[in-house]
């Protein structure tokens, strides 16, 4: 670590500060337990607050702008560029502050194909976010990353340093910042794990598209253990990614980042990021049962006798739990499968007007995973305290650093065979929007989730509904047939009608201003909503659907 100006070495002088390298997660437990940085819950995994930031932080992430990226990198609101100048400043500062205090290095991969792995090298500050980033990364082999061996990307977390706010670029004293030039990813004055997992995860879906042909996907996947097709399901924080994926019928690949190359799909990770807000052992078992040992949980509370009050969000509704993919019993730990037979786009609708279930169309599909629509959920984002609708490309642009037509067309060059059937799933609200509707029952959602994974749910008669351009199934075993078509379950359609124009002049709005560039096809593939004042004036019946 002498190339970053770490100075620590294994054996140090006696009351010296000391680099401890690899440690097994029993022993980062207890360090982390001694060093006050929190305690053992009665299921035995450990629990730690993570300070004021209990969520990622965007307005403090930044991409040094340098020559080889500059041309390539989508920069804005999302993707902030910062000087090199700055950069060193924030970097010289972490390192002078690690070398003060014992540090604690994890080494590990991300990308379970190892045709298209990158090895990493974690500085921690603290022994419980090494201890996350162990169970969050791919383990390797230890002949796969020898001591002696270069890592293809270094991260340094200082949790306890504050940035000076007077750098130039920088709007607070918390930073997260990635160098591509020089390899390094640099997170300080927040110990929300997550800031971690996300620049790797950021790094990643840089790397792989620019020098791999290589597909990133922020999603879950799943295997039949029969067949070993695959289903990959998209979708941002709160849309049931790991929920949904964790299924007992099923082989779990993973719950959060894939990669989709020629020969298939893999885990970029090797562990799981769940949400804990409700966890229970009857709607989540996998879930909740992962939680033990080994385990990490963020901001959730314990009662007196130290057993996990997962109902209690006084701290943060975004309470976590990081464990690795093994606490899983039906994790397929090989990380990789064959090219998937279903896509599932996960949405969180707060305005209650999308069906719980609908088919795409490829041009449809392309629509979708360019605008990215759903609703930001409370605690996964600094300041966001009820459902937020929002339109975020490829539902994962915070992590995105490319143009998102890189990531679109590779995906539509991947569906375009029609062998890839792709649904878009809304696990929001039903029968009215938030404050007024309900967020559908996980069993439904499952339930049409299980029938689209089979293929059952297409001997279903569809309608289409105009308005948003997709065709619901009129029936799904399991489900209440009437919450299948949003309008018909809604007290008064007259309401549902302004929302769902409402909703679609959003949807066109966005797409205007951002993909105008689009191919026609694709455009005419999105919502339309001039159907709805074209069907108010002929006096429709039924808005916007038909057999």
């Amino acid at each position: 670590m002498s190339n970053f100006g770490i100075t620590l070495v294994e054996d140090p002088a006696e009351n010296q500060p000391r680099l401890l390298v690899d440690l097994p997660a029993a022993e980062l437990v207890e360090h982390a337990i001694r060093r006050n940085e929190g305690r053992m819950a009665s299921n035995g995994a450990l629990v730690i607050e993570t300070g004021e930031r209990t969520g990622r932080s965007p307005n403090d992430r930044f991409i040094v702008d340098t020559p080889d990226v500059h041309d390539k990198i989508a920069w804005g609101a999302v993707n902030r560029p910062l000087s090199v100048e700055s950069y060193e400043a924030i970097k010289a500062g972490i390192v002078d502050y690690l070398n003060e205090r014992d540090v604690f290095v994890t080494r590990g991969m991300a990308g379970a194909d190892r045709n298209h792995t990158r090895r990493l090298l974690v500085a921690c500050e603290r022994a419980s976010q090494a201890l996350f980033i162990k169970q969050m990364l791919a383990r390797p082999l230890a002949r796969e990353i020898a001591r002696t061996g270069e890592p293809d990307f270094c991260v340094l977390a200082a949790p306890g340093y504050q940035c000076d706010p007077a750098i130039k670029g920088l709007n607070s004293s918390a930073a997260v910042v990635i160098n591509f030039q020089e390899r390094v990813i640099l997170v300080a004055g927040t110990g929300y794990s997550g800031e971690i997992k996300k620049s790797i995860f950021s790094v990643m879906n840089y790397l792989l598209p620019v020098e791999d042909d290589v597909l990133p996907m922020h999603c879950s996947a799943s295997m039949d253990p029969v067949t070993h097709e695959t289903a990959v399901f998209f979708g941002l924080s709160g849309t049931g990614k790991t929920t949904l994926s964790a299924n007992p019928t099923r082989l779990l690949i993973g719950d959060d980042e894939h990669g989709w190359s020629d020969m298939g799909i893999f885990n970029i990770e090797g562990g799981c990021y769940a949400k804990c807000e409700g966890l229970d052992a009857f709607h989540e078992p996998e879930i909740f049962n992962a939680v033990r040992f080994g385990a990490i949980c963020e901001n959730v509370v314990l009662d007196e006798n130290r057993k996990p009050n997962y109902d209690d969000i006084s701290i943060t509704h975004n309470t976590r739990v990081a464990y690795p993919v093994e606490h899983i019993p039906n994790a397929w730990t090989k990380g990789m499968g064959t090219t998937p037979s279903v896509v599932l786009f996960l949405t969180c609708d707060a305005f209650g007007v999308l069906p719980p279930i609908s088919r795409l169309t490829a041009d449809a599909a392309m629509y979708h995973f360019v605008t990215g629509f759903t609703a930001k959920i409370p605690g996964t984002e600094v300041g966001v305290t009820e459902p937020t609708p929002t339109f975020s490309s490829l539902f994962g642009e915070p992590f995105m650093p490319l143009d998102p037509m890189v990531y679109a067309k590779m995906l539509g060059e991947r569906i375009a065979d029609g062998r890839t059937r792709v649904y878009l799933v809304n696990t929001g609200w039903i029968g009215g929007g938030y404050g007024v509707g309900h967020r559908i029952e996980l069993a439904y959602t499952r339930a049409l989730v299980a029938r689209a994974l089979d293929g059952t749910i297409e001997d279903s008669e569809f309608v289409h509904d105009d308005i948003f351009n997709v065709d619901i199934p009129t029936t799904c075993h399991g489900v209440p047939d009437g919450i299948l078509v949003p309008r018909q379950y809604w007290q008064s359609t007259a309401r549902y009608d302004e929302a769902a124009h409402n909703l679609a002049v959003m949807f066109e709005e966005n797409f205007e201003k951002k993909y105008s560039h689009l191919p026609e096809s694709v455009k005419a593939a999105g919502p339309h909503a001039q159907v709805h004042a074209d069907a108010r004036h002929r006096g429709r019946g039924l808005l916007g659907l038909r057999h």
